[in-house]
């Protein structure tokens, strides 16, 4: 047992030894690793989140008065007027309005209900 925990520390030193030419010999392999870990975090984190955040401005970007939509704290609307102030003016029953701003609008909620609505419409075809 003690002749491999000596052995194991003898390759541990081996390791930390620089290489001929006065260069470490681990080096390589640690910016290796490190680049990988760095495009992996970007692949999956980075580069789907800023896709997202486009999808979502482009969403908001195409509201136009008539659209049914969902806010982010569950309200169902229909909107009633664009304001130029980057403000919705939202009927949530009728004669009963709210104003909203644009980002407050959840495009996730708002194309799962239209999806319910196609869902129901089929339904009912067959």
């Amino acid at each position: 047992m003690i002749y491999l925990l000596n052995v194991l520390n003898l390759h541990s030193v081996f390791l930390m030894t620089p290489a001929e030419g006065g260069k470490g010999g681990a080096g390589g392999g640690m910016l290796f690793f490190i680049a990988a870990m760095l495009v992996v975090m970007w692949l999956f984190m980075i580069r789907p989140q800023s896709k997202k955040a486009k999808q979502q401005k482009q969403f908001n970007q195409n509201i136009q008065k008539g659209d049914r939509i969902v806010t982010i704290a569950g309200i169902h609307g229909r909107i009633n007027k664009v304001n130029d102030d980057d403000t919705l003016q939202l009927e949530v029953s009728p004669g009963s309005y709210m104003t909203i701003e644009r980002s407050a609008i959840s495009m996730e909620f708002t194309q799962g209900l239209e999806k319910r609505k196609e869902a129901l419409a089929a339904a009912d075809k067959k």
